[in-house]
């Protein structure tokens, strides 16, 4: 008995002119991320993806790899302005905000959204000896 493959969803080719773009900076790995002013996803891109293993994925010229392949992604839409959201401590921050404007993307404000405890977690009790 065949099963049936479901038939696969055409993509909307949307116009966007503005969007945000969100960085995730870890030790680990750099995440970018493209989405429209209402924080709908368009594309993201990723070091891992990108072909990157090991210690290189969290590198600054893997952070501009990454940004070039996501526009890449969305050449068609018409993207021409940008905010940027910052999160993480990785040295991916910095190249990929440079890799964005070296490609030609106007960047109207960049933020730092990196979380940080107010008190963090309760202590641990102390030891008796």
């Amino acid at each position: 008995m065949a099963t049936a493959k479901p038939a696969k969803r055409k993509k909307k080719n949307r116009v966007l002119t503005s969007g945000q773009v969100h960085v995730q900076a870890t030790y680990n790995n750099t995440i970018v991320t493209l989405c429209d002013m209402n924080g709908d996803v368009v594309a993201w891109a990723s070091a891992g993806v990108a072909g990157f293993k090991g210690p290189k994925k969290a590198t600054p010229y893997a952070a501009g790899v990454i940004v070039r392949n996501l526009l890449d992604k969305v050449a068609d839409c018409g993207l021409r302005e940008v905010n940027v959201f910052i999160k993480g401590v990785g040295s991916g921050r910095e190249a990929a905000i440079r890799a964005l404007s070296a490609q030609g993307i106007n960047i109207l404000s960049i933020k730092d959204v990196t979380p940080i405890p107010h008190n963090g977690p309760r202590p641990r009790k102390p030891r008796r000896v």
